[in-house]
Order: structure tokens, then sequence, then C-alpha cells
């Protein structure tokens, strides 16, 4: 894959010492700067004085919950969310002259960071069959073109829906009654790319397939695990929650194979010890563990413990818990009391002394909550990962009480919400039921399309008609360069979107781009200003309401725009009110209310300061599994194995980075400024492998096919990872990822566990 022209330049990389710790006085400056680069200093005002507010705008950037009303800061966001929130209410804007200067072609050659630097996009667009150019189109022919290519097909399940987590829950659930309503379950979304695996094991041991966690209990346990996740970048604000919990007395265990600042040391900008003094110290113990070595880390410890209840029997599990609420202990205890030492120091790269003070510290501590993220859920073992972590909770009672529990951190603001809404390619019957009693019609029942099965549809030439609400499908999906060539096999693509991204400039024949209402704008329909809701990683549901002028008289909601097409492809039949639920989002809410557990009387309660909490059975002593218990599993140990002279890769996003966008080409908690185009490496591999620092190299991914995935012109950068591991950003480096490497179960990508090897860049090559 040839570098962009809109790429930094290499010769511009500069490598400082990794930060070692997170936020404090530079993240106010980076975020105000950032912001005002963007917009005004008035709208900067607004958003960030509004967001994470009662009866204000909801942070688009992640999922962590919102301290009790009466107990949030002025300032409640992080220097991520400020970034990104401004990043949305840019003042810059995209017309239809910037799209005769542009054509596809030269769209497709420029950076991520590039296209999303040309502003809000501000009036529909289309490319027609044979043309490289969009042009305008009125919203009238816009929502035909599509109406008319769906009613066209010789089955509904020619169509794909794609959704992010920036819809909300409205959208969410209109979404996927519309593809309902026309026959399919295809509405993949990017859980099945980020947190597929962690739904699948909870469910399966605990029959919830979300988390159990609130922030209370976060701040209330004794010992905290954070695991597979970089909270500094990716979700800053749950920093300020283990920031609590120290004070509270809670000791933390980082496993992760980088030491990331924010694991490390948080100066809380929001307090003077942030500013002035040495901030919070996180991490009590750092255990730098190899890429995919968590099963076996886990498996050790349970072993241990059950070691330690033979030395004290009665003293270290809950034999009360253990019989009353589970089932499966004793064929797990046999399995994992034969897990072999060598297998476990082999997969983690730790010794028998760190992995034994973490059962010392586990001995020491009543509550235990274990917080996860996509270092985990990306594996091909991911789901017995999450089992092992379940069994691990299970010995000692650690769920279903206060300051305990399992805490799978989303990083996307409405992730689980949209899962709630029913954005499944395989909700069960129950809710499916309920459709049928609420509208009228039978929803069908085959399973559809998720992410992975879709690009591999289009890719068979199975889908016509791909639609993507908001997100960035193709750059946020495996294997790039086949799902370019898949998408582009379709006959029509459109994008619901606010800002240029990749996935616009990989058409379909027709492709259309379709503005939409930012989460900071006023949204004002037929019955007045609207409100839309979202749910966080801690299941609780509040509203978000725009306060900014919409960026173009064009653009429409993304309710408005689902609601237009389902009339237009629909009609009448079934009878859905969908002109009603453009009107008022109020009454969108009402049908949720009879639909979906837990949002009974949805209007009134999601109302109130704070909104509504909804139950987690877990914490009911409830367990949805096929036994009513809570299960324990034996898990097969499981760990990447990597040929002499490779290096096992995984990808991450760097700190200046939302999602699939780079805001700047700099990583200044790793150290990195001026380039993306780096691959981090053990010193001692690097001298292993007979490379030296700054080298230029290839990255090649080993996989069972014939196909070269390569990608090119990479600056080595000795850091201090795990040996025989390495990393590097995406989405530079998703084209390395087989479609058909995902995680057993879940069918999620595996993107922290690429078999790869360094070659002298052919870039460098060719210009000597």
């Amino acid at each position: 894959m040839k570098k962009a022209p809109g790429d930094e330049p290499d010769e511009d990389l500069t490598v400082t010492p990794p930060k070692k710790w997170a936020a404090g006085v530079p993240a106010v400056a980076h975020a105000l700067e950032y912001s005002l680069e963007e917009t005004s200093a008035r709208r900067t005002g607004t958003t960030l004085l509004t967001m994470n507010q009662v009866d204000g705008i909801d942070c688009p950037g992640c999922a962590w919950a919102d301290p009790a009303p009466g107990h949030r800061h002025r300032n409640e966001y992080c220097e991520n969310g400020a970034k990104h929130i401004n990043d949305e209410a840019t003042t810059r804007r995209i017309g239809a002259d910037f799209f005769r200067e542009h054509s596809v072609p030269d769209l497709a050659g420029r950076s991520d960071a590039w296209l999303n630097q040309q502003g809000r996009l501000t009036e529909p667009m289309v490319k027609r069959p044979g043309s490289d150019h969009y042009e305008p189109i009125s919203w009238n022919d816009a929502v035909g073109l599509m109406a008319e290519e769906l009613t066209s097909l010789d089955t509904p399940d020619e169509a794909v829906f794609y959704t992010s987590g920036r819809a909300s829950n409205e959208a969410a659930f209109v979404l996927q009654l519309f593809a309902r309503a026309l026959g399919t379950n295809n509405l993949p979304d990017c859980s099945n790319l980020c947190h597929e695996s962690s739904g699948y094991a909870l469910h399966e041991t605990l029959g919830t397939g979300k988390g159990t966690v609130s922030l209370h209990d976060l701040h209330h346990a004794d010992l905290i695990f954070l695991v597979g996740q970089n909270p500094g970048s990716n979700h800053p604000r749950q920093l300020s929650a283990l920031e609590q919990a120290k004070r509270n007395g809670a000791r933390i265990i980082a496993v992760n194979p980088l030491p990331e600042a924010g694991l490390l040391r948080f100066k809380n900008p929001q307090k003077p010890r942030g500013v002035i003094g040495p901030g919070t110290q996180i991490a009590d113990r750092f255990l730098r563990i190899r890429n995919g070595g968590d099963l076996a880390l886990f498996q050790a410890v349970n072993r241990l413990l059950l070691e330690a209840e033979d030395a004290r029997p009665g003293e270290v599990l809950d034999h009360d818990f253990i019989d009353a609420d589970t089932t499966g202990f004793e064929e797990f205890a046999r399995h994992v009391r034969g897990v072999e030492w060598a297998d476990v120091l082999a997969a983690t790269g730790l010794t028998r002394e760190e992995i034994e003070q973490v059962r010392d510290e586990v001995l020491r501590s009543e509550r235990v909550v274990v917080c996860w993220a996509m270092g985990l859920t990306q594996h091909k073992h991911a789901v017995p990962t999450i089992r092992e972590i379940v069994n691990f909770l299970l010995l000692r009672g650690n769920v279903g009480r206060a300051g305990t529990g399992a805490c799978p951190v989303r990083g996307h603001s409405n992730v689980q919400g949209d899962r709630t809404m029913g954005i499944w390619e395989q909700m069960p019957d129950s809710f499916l039921d309920a459709l049928k009693e609420e509208f009228g019609f039978d929803p069908p029942r085959a399973h559809g399309y998720d992410s992975v099965n879709a690009i591999r549809a289009m890719r068979e030439g199975k889908v016509r008609f791909f639609l993507g609400l908001a997100g960035n499908f193709v750059r946020a999906t495996p294997d790039s360069t086949v799902t370019e060539e898949a998408v582009r096999r379709c006959r029509l693509t459109a994008h619901i979107s606010t800002k240029l991204n990749r996935s616009h400039t990989v058409c379909g024949d027709t492709a259309l781009i379709l503005p939409a209402l930012g989460r900071t704008e006023r949204d004002v329909q037929a019955t007045g200003e609207q409100f839309v809701t979202v749910e966080n990683s801690m299941s609780e549901v509040h509203t978000s309401r725009g306060r900014l002028r919409p960026a173009s008289s064009l653009l429409l909601s993304d309710i408005a725009i689902l609601c237009r097409l389902a009339r237009r492809t629909l009609g009448d039949k079934p009878d859905i009110a969908w002109e009603r639920f453009e009107a008022d989002y109020g009454v969108i809410r009402d049908h949720i209310a009879r639909i979906v557990p837990g949002f009974e009387d949805y209007n009134r309660r999601v109302s109130r300061p704070g909104g509504i909490q909804l139950m987690n059975p877990v914490n009911e002593g409830v367990y949805s599994t096929g036994t009513g218990r809570a299960l324990f599993t034996s898990n097969s140990a499981e760990a990447p194995r990597v040929p002499e002279g490779h290096l096992l890769l995984q990808t991450l996003r760097s700190h200046d980075q939302w999602n699939t966008v780079p805001y700047t080409s700099n990583d200044r908690y790793r150290g990195i400024h001026g380039s993306r185009r780096v691959v981090l490496v053990n010193p001692d591999d690097v001298r292993a492998l007979g490379l030296g620092d700054g080298e230029r190299v290839d990255l090649v991914s080993v996989w069972s096919d014939d196909v070269e995935r390569r990608a090119e012109d990479f600056r080595v950068v000795p850091y201090p990872t795990a040996r025989g591991c390495a990393a590097a950003y995406y989405p530079e480096t998703n084209l390395l990822v087989p479609l058909d490497s995902v995680a057993d179960h879940s069918n999620q990508p595996t993107f922290k566990s690429i078999v790869v090897r360094l070659e002298p860049a052919r870039v460098g090559a060719e210009q000597a």
C-alpha cells in the first residue's frame, strides 16, 4: 500500500522518551489549541461548558459514564473529547465547489487527516455511474435513488445497513425497524469490530452481554485490573474514576504489552494536585505481557487461587456463592489445575514470581473489578480469555456485589445503546416478537450478516446496496484492499455523515453522501426542538441536546433521512408512522418503551437529571443462561504462535486520534512526533532482527493464503513493548489483517495479533 499524497513526510519524524504520566496542563493546552483552530472561542465555550452536563451535549468521543448530577465538574470532559466535539463544530465547510475541484481518485489519494480537515459536509452529493466526481443532488432525488435500488433487489438480503456508535438510540431503533420491515437482519455494526467477543463471552457465562459495574463500584473496589486498554488516550475520563478509587484505597494492576502513560500516573487538570503536584500513581503493579497472553495469565492466577484454597480450606474461595449461583465449577477446577507453568510463562512473557504477586494482591482484596478493552477482544482466542476472566471473578464471588464486577470499556459513545435498540444481526426472538406485536408485521428470523460476513457477501456479489449510518466502514474494517474491492462491487453505496472520510472515496456504481446534523447542533423538527438519547458503558441512558446552529440549512437529522427513506421504500406496508417519527422523536421513544425491557415510561424517566439506570440482572442475582446460574467454563490454553524471525503486531491508535481519524501525526504520550508510519519494536528484538533505529521497513503479514499483505515504508522505533511483539497505528495497518483472521465464536477481526515479518522498505530500495 503506497503512502497517500496527503500523508506527513517521514523526514519529519522525531522521537522523544515516552511520557510517564497523562493529562495535566498540557492536555488542557492541546485541547484548547485544537478547538480554537477549528472554531471560534464562543463556539468552543458553548460546546465545552455543556458537554456531559445535564441536558447538555453528550460527548461523542467515548462511552465512559458521567458522575451523578450534582457531582459533575463544570469542565466534565477530557482532552480527546474536547478535540472531537470541536472537530465536529468546526467552521470549515465542504460544498459543491470542493467536489468540482476534487475528483474521487484525487480524494482517494489523500490521507485520513486531510479528508477530515476539509470541514463539514453541507449538501447531499451523488457520484453517478461512469463519473469520477460527486455532484449536488436534491434530498428528494437522493432518497428516490435509494428507494428505487431497494425496491429492485431480488431479495432484501441484498441490502446491508451498517451502524456506528455515533447513532442515537432513536436513530438506531428506526434503522433496525426499517431494515426488518424491508425483510432483512443485515445489521452489522461497530460492535462486531470492537467488543463482540465481550458480548459473546458474557452472554454465555453470565447471561448478559453488558458489563456489571457502575462508577460507584469502581470507586469502592479494593483491587482493579486494567487489562488490554489504554485509558489515557482512548477513554481519559476513566482516569478520574481510577484516581477516586486510589484515594479510597484501591490498588491497581495494569496488564498491557506497552507501558502507556495513562496506566502509570494521572495529573488531573481539574484539581490543584494535578496542576502543581505530582498527580496520582495509577498502576501499583505493571505486567508487560505478550500480546494474547492474557488467557494464560488468568488461568495461572485461577490455578494459584485453587491451590491457596487447598492450603487454607474455606478461606480463599466463596463456596456459598459458588454453590448457590454457579455451575461447572468441578470441571473447571480439574481443567485449570492442569495448566502447565512452562506454557504460561511462554505465552505471557512474565515470570512466575510476577504472577504469584498478582495472586497475593487478590488474596488481600475483598472487592475486585476487571476492566478490559480491545487488547483482549481482538484475538483469535478472545472469547475464551474473557470467559477465563469471568471464572476468576466467580471464584471469590466478585460479581453482583458492590465494588466488584466485569467492566468491558466501550470506546464509542452509543455503541452499547445501538445493540440495546436492536442493531444486531441475530436479535433474540423475544425482541422480534415484540416488534411484531407493536407494528403488525413479522420480522425476518434468519440471522443476517455481521461486519466480516457483510464484506464476504459483497465480495461474492451477494450485496447490491450498502448504507452506512455514521462511521467510516472502509477504514474501520480489516483487510483494506479486499474490503475496498468488495464495497466497489455494490450497485449503490450511501453514507450518512457529518465529515468527509475514506469511505466516501470507495464507491459503488452509484454513491451518495448524505450530510447529517451533528450531535452538537440544534435539531428542530415539525413539533419543535428535539433531543436524542444514548447509553453509556455502565448501562445509563440519558439525553443529548445540541446547542449550535446547524452547519447548513440543507442538513437533515439521521432520523429524518431514515424515515424518509423508509416511507419512500415501503409506503404504508407495514403501517408504521414514519412521518410522525420524523416530526417528534418522543413518538419513537413511546414505541421503544413498549418493546425494550427497562425502557418503560421512557420519555418521562429519561428526562430526569441523570436519566435512567438500566437494571443489570446479574446484580439482582439473575443469570439468563441455560441453567439460570453463572457458568464456569473450561478453556483450552491458547496463545499466538510466532515463527522465528517474526513479530506479533497489534494495531492501536495514537493519542491524537479518534477512531479512524488522526487529528495530527503526533502521539506525544509515546514520544512520536511528525509521522504515523512507525512500528514500535522492543530494543532487543530490533537488535536480534538486525535492524537499526529509524530504519525503513515494510510490514508483511503472514497468513495461510497466497495473498501478500504489505504495509510499505515504516520507520523502526525502539520501544519498551513486550519481547516478540510490535505495534503500529490503525487504520494504516488494517490492510495487514486477513478478513478470515477472526476470533473463534464471535467472528471479530484479530487486529491485536498479526504475525508479521519486517523487510527492507521497497520505497527505500527504489530511491537507492
